[in-house]
């Protein structure tokens, strides 16, 4: 065996989540840790066609965000399709092709204009790959249940792609972040509903337990006088609200691209506000809402709703800045979903139950700390530097949890019976 085999066969790269998932745990704390200077005591930071401010956020969407999605795609794609798992050698040919992304990027202003063709090349390469790699096994499933998620990929993918034809062009490459934000949110909702339904249906049932260890099975005993009949249905994330929201975030995308600042867009960021808004009323099931798992995705719904209603009121003349609503959407909402799919998804299918320690509520509220000092920092007469600082050390802590508490577990060999990218299983007798 050669030292390449034997680097494959550790377990880190037994299921493609593992290292695309610590991935994300890592670079969600590096480069924030690098900007934390920047705006602390101004050091450098790199030299990347745009500036200081294109280069937070498109590490931020395109380095930190695709690294959880990729994570995500190429463990959820076989398991929704019924199909093997991507093998070893492909997880660790697109990890090296995100890395040298990542390098290829913050250099490209150093390399000149072959460094800016090299990161054009290779992130959006990297997302041709995942697009490629998905689409054959989500269009041959046959009833076609996920094809949404490969035409997020594919939006994606053209949004990763117009960014590095307009720093080619010498054009200022903004816009296509902004849209890649939307896009983001669109993939957001459409994971979240399927990750969800096992969420909110395990608190129910647990609430449906403890229900019967008080009072009993209701429906096997007499009602007694002034009860309510109050059973607990099974929680379904519903295609029309799921996709009126998908619609409203892609509407609101398209205008702010096309007529970006526009009172247009600011009015269709408030539809989409709306649309959200009315998806989170499949999530009012009562008690079992307030559980761990299920509030936490629960807020990443509210957080989204927010940042699209400060967007739009800002765009209508509220004296708020754009920067609070896009900051909801990426720090709060965007932060916090990839938290709780590294929590759920990485620890079961890594052969784990999900962790009850206190680690995890504090960094999922050190993230929505993050979020909210972030937006507040863009509200008249606030302390703008010191809230920016606050958020990016709130952040930092909250993955840096992560990277600690998770890390390990995607190092480690399964503790159970399982052998692959399955969830938790019993184990052997």
């Amino acid at each position: 065996m050669t030292n390449f085999d034997r680097l494959l066969a550790k377990p880190l790269f037994l299921c493609s989540f593992r290292s695309f998932f610590l991935a994300a745990a890592l670079y969600g704390v590096a480069p924030l840790l690098v900007w934390l200077g920047f705006l602390a005591a101004g050091t450098g930071l790199p030299d990347v066609p745009g500036g200081p401010i294109v280069w937070h956020a498109h590490e931020l969407m395109f380095g930190f965000g695709l690294a959880a999605v990729a994570g995500f795609v190429l463990t959820a794609v076989p398991e929704f399709t019924v199909t093997a798992a991507f093998g070893r050698r492909m997880t660790f040919a697109l990890l090296l092709c995100w890395v040298a992304a990542r390098a290829a990027f913050w250099l490209s202003g150093v390399l000149g204009g072959a460094g800016t063709v090299l990161a054009a090349l290779l992130n959006s390469g990297f997302m041709a790959a995942i697009v490629v790699l998905v689409a054959p096994r989500l269009w041959r499933d046959p009833e076609r249940r996920h094809l949404s998620f490969l035409w997020g990929l594919a939006a994606m993918w053209l949004v990763v792609s117009g960014y590095h034809a307009d720093v080619l062009r010498g054009l200022y490459p903004m816009r296509w972040v902004l849209a890649g934000v939307g896009v983001m949110m669109v993939l957001i909702v459409v994971a979240m509903s399927r990750v969800s339904m096992r969420i909110v249906n395990d608190a129910l049932d647990a609430e449906r337990l403890r229900r019967e260890a008080e009072h009993g099975d209701v429906g096997e005993r007499p009602r007694l006088p002034g009860e309510e009949d109050d059973e607990l249905p099974a929680y379904r994330a519903r295609p029309p609200r799921r996709n009126l929201a998908v619609f409203g975030i892609a509407a609101y995308t398209l205008a702010e691209f096309a007529l970006p600042g526009s009172p247009i867009a600011g009015w269709v960021a408030l539809a989409a506000a709306a649309a959200v808004l009315n998806l989170l009323n499949d999530w009012h099931v009562g008690r079992a809402l307030l559980t761990r798992w299920a509030f936490l995705l629960y807020a990443v719904y509210w957080l989204m709703a927010l940042g699209y209603g400060a967007i739009g009121l800002s765009l209508l003349g509220v004296a708020v800045a754009p920067s609070a609503g896009l900051h909801l959407l990426t720090v709060g909402a965007m932060g916090l979903s990839i938290f709780g799919v590294l929590c759920i998804a990485g620890r079961t299918h890594s052969g784990y139950e999900l962790d009850t320690r206190p680690w995890v509520p504090v960094a999922a509220l050190a993230i929505g700390v993050g979020a909210l000092a972030r937006a507040a920092a863009g509200l008249p007469g606030m302390p703008v530097a010191g809230l920016q600082a606050a958020s990016v050390v709130a952040w930092t802590l909250g993955f840096g949890l992560v990277a600690i508490f998770l890390g390990t577990v995607f190092l480690r060999p399964r503790p159970d019976a399982g052998t692959g990218c399955e969830e938790v299983m019993e184990e052997a007798a």
